[in-house]
């Protein structure tokens, strides 16, 4: 049986360790390139995927991620970032990495092959009707990828599979399959390398148009974002502005009186007569700055 893709030896790879340094850091680099443009031919799924988790949290129900080693890595950081991001609570945010908190300072290889901790993970976090789960696995044969989806599944809820090779058994498993058919890695068999980064991208793109479905994007600007650092802060200030072109001082008191909600700030600058009006707005735009600003504008 021949090996899966993302095992196989890149053609390129014959003497990397014979090479001159900066030859073999252009043929390593020249292996993540190809890998993030596997990534365009998987748009379609990637569009699918979101929609569906966007529907999942609009309703009120969790998107819970799950994964073993690297590829977990890739999950957890993408799931990381959705709270601050777009202001997603993170009661709807689920982290499921194959050996938990361990895992993040010993990335023992063992746990990727527990089935039932998988089960147990997913039963321990309650995943069920109404809820997404998006499971990730390079191989698309993870045992602990591919157990987490049966049984998310099995209770009602909604999967998204992410493998790197085709024919992967963890899309039989999906009602959204992304396939990232990356090339063979530079160093044979580690994924976390051109695999990993087709991952991050797709993961970038995947919670990013989630954000979008959800409202919480308008001309590139994150309007929804939690502003709990200076820098933070100063983005508040600066989106504010730079959306209804109030001054910085205006868009610093507007967020003041907001109590830090970038999308009241913009609907108080754009029309809306206080607080609470702004909120309706909101409400009636179903968290939609955009439509939320043409009902405060009109």
């Amino acid at each position: 049986m021949p090996a899966a893709k993302t095992e196989q030896r890149h053609d390129n790879a014959k003497g990397l360790d014979t090479m001159d340094p900066a030859l073999a850091l252009r043929v390593l680099a020249s292996g993540q390139q190809a890998a993030a443009k596997a990534v365009d031919a998987a748009v379609e799924s990637i569009a699918a995927a979101a929609a569906v988790a966007a529907s999942v949290l609009s309703a009120g129900g969790r998107l819970a991620y799950a994964g073993a080693g690297s590829s977990g890595l890739m999950a957890m950081a993408d799931a990381l970032e959705l709270p601050g991001t777009y202001g997603i609570s993170q009661e709807q945010i689920i982290i499921l990495l194959a050996g938990g908190a361990a895992s993040l300072s010993d990335l023992a290889g063992g746990y990727e092959d527990d089935t039932e901790l998988a089960r147990d993970d997913i039963r321990k976090a309650g995943i069920q009707t109404g809820d997404c789960l998006i499971s990730v696995s390079a191989s698309g044969s993870t045992p602990y990828a591919l157990a987490a989806a049966d049984e998310a599944r099995q209770r009602g809820a909604k999967v998204i599979g992410v493998a790197n090779n085709g024919g992967a058994p963890l899309f039989e498993k999906a009602d959204v399959a992304i396939l990232l058919q990356t090339p063979p890695e530079v160093i044979s068999g580690s994924t976390r390398m051109g695999a990993g980064t087709a991952q991050k991208i797709a993961f970038n793109m995947f919670s990013t148009l989630v954000g979008i479905h959800l409202g919480h994007v308008l001309d590139g600007h994150m309007v929804n974002l939690r502003a709990d650092n200076i820098k933070l802060r100063g983005r508040a200030v600066r989106i504010v502005s730079d959306i209804t072109g109030v001054g910085a001082d205006e868009a610093e008191r507007l967020i003041d009186e907001t109590s830090g909600s970038v999308k009241l700030a913009i609907l108080l600058a754009s029309g809306a007569k206080d607080v609470v009006a702004a909120e309706t707005a909101l409400d009636k735009a179903n968290q939609n700055l955009r439509r939320a600003i043409a009902i405060v504008s009109a």
